[in-house]
């Protein structure tokens, strides 16, 4: 039998490994993962499974999202406020329910950036938008608009790193498009990710686009290290200092 052979193998101190046949069953890669001593196979490798790596994670996220509310949003709220209301009243803010982790919709805040209009939960902004206001310009090309989303960090809605959060519409258009889509829902979406820093932002304007936005969400669900976090966030950075032709 199978276990004479192994006793065998390790009286001649031959190591003795065997390979399961799960070709019947699945025809991709799968990873193996242990609770206690039972085997799991899963068909993904997902770093923030581990609850050590989400406390890391959520550390960063409460570090530099509580200094940017203290320190920056603080004063920014009311100078970018009163630029609002002055140009088109108010709101000062933007806020639109969008699918959050495991599916759950919650409200991400911004900086209103246009006239107020009936498309804004089912279209999203496109070059020369005329919704777009002066002010509304400014702020979308500097990606000021999104620093209300640290709110959001703080109070554990999103990350500072993660996918890009859709409208409720899009997120049901999207994944009837795109196989594997909801799996980015798996993780807190975040303010930028690794999608936007290779080029992914802003409008999609064809299926492609989707898709390979989601591709590299993915990539970053199963490949998520602290310091992929701080590289993506040092990038983002820089791409805002350079200007990126796809913000508008």
């Amino acid at each position: 039998s199978i276990y004479d052979l192994m006793h065998e193998s390790e009286k001649e101190c031959i190591r003795f490994r065997i390979v399961p046949n799960l070709s019947l069953f699945i025809t991709r890669e799968v990873h193996i993962e242990y609770y206690g001593e039972l085997p799991i196979l899963s068909l993904r490798k997902e770093p923030l499974d581990d609850v050590g790596n989400r406390i890391k994670k959520r550390m960063l996220d409460i570090a530099i999202s509580l200094f940017v509310t203290l320190i920056i949003l603080s004063w920014l709220i009311p100078l970018i406020g009163l630029l609002i209301f002055l140009e088109s009243g108010g709101p000062i803010f933007f806020k639109q329910l969008r699918t959050g982790k495991n599916n759950r919709p919650f409200y991400c805040w911004k900086f209103r950036s246009m006239k107020k209009n009936k498309d804004a939960d089912s279209k999203q902004a496109s070059q020369n938008d005329s919704r777009i206001t002066r002010i509304g310009k400014f702020l979308r090309k500097s990606s000021i608009d999104e620093f209300p989303q640290f709110i959001n960090v703080l109070k554990g809605e999103m990350s500072l790193v993660g996918p890009r959060p859709h409208m409720i519409k899009h997120t049901t258009d999207y994944s009837n498009l795109v196989d594997g889509y909801m799996i980015r829902q798996f993780i807190k979406p975040g303010i930028t990710g690794w999608a936007q820093i290779n080029g992914y932002r802003g409008e999609i304007t064809n299926p492609e686009q989707i898709k390979m936005r989601v591709n590299k969400d993915l990539w970053y669900l199963e490949n998520w290290t602290l310091w992929l976090d701080i590289r993506i966030l040092f990038l983002t950075g820089y791409f805002i200092l350079k200007g990126d032709a796809n913000a508008y």
